[in-house]
């Protein structure tokens, strides 16, 4: 599935299951709970917290995948084409650190 695609999707699903968009403040909310919920299981399993019981059995994966689908939602509505603006984001980088990041120290290779 390509990015526009998956908001072509996201869209048709919102309007006729989800019955519409929730404001942007409220998606916004959301996408700041899941970005939370994603971090809380990140850093259990690859940092030094334990697992609550309330954790287990929760997916990395399906956690991305939310995050995602709000990003999507808020980008349907605000009018952003997330093909256009990741590519135009690539191009920003490769100027901006053509050089910069071999040019750091603390990123030598292990």
């Amino acid at each position: 599935m390509t990015i526009q695609e998956a908001q072509q999707q996201i869209d048709n699903w919102i309007k006729t299951v989800g019955v519409r968009y929730f404001n942007e403040l409220t998606n916004l909310g959301i996408l700041m709970e899941e970005v939370g919920e994603l971090s809380r299981l990140m850093v259990r399993k690859y940092g030094e917290q334990s697992f609550k019981e309330s954790d287990k059995g929760k997916d990395i994966a399906d956690e991305m995948a939310d995050v995602l689908w709000v990003l999507i939602c808020l980008a349907n509505q605000t009018g952003v084409d997330l093909t256009t603006a990741l590519q135009k984001n690539f191009e920003k980088k490769n100027i901006r650190d053509a050089e910069r990041h071999k040019n750091n120290d603390k990123l030598t290779p292990l």
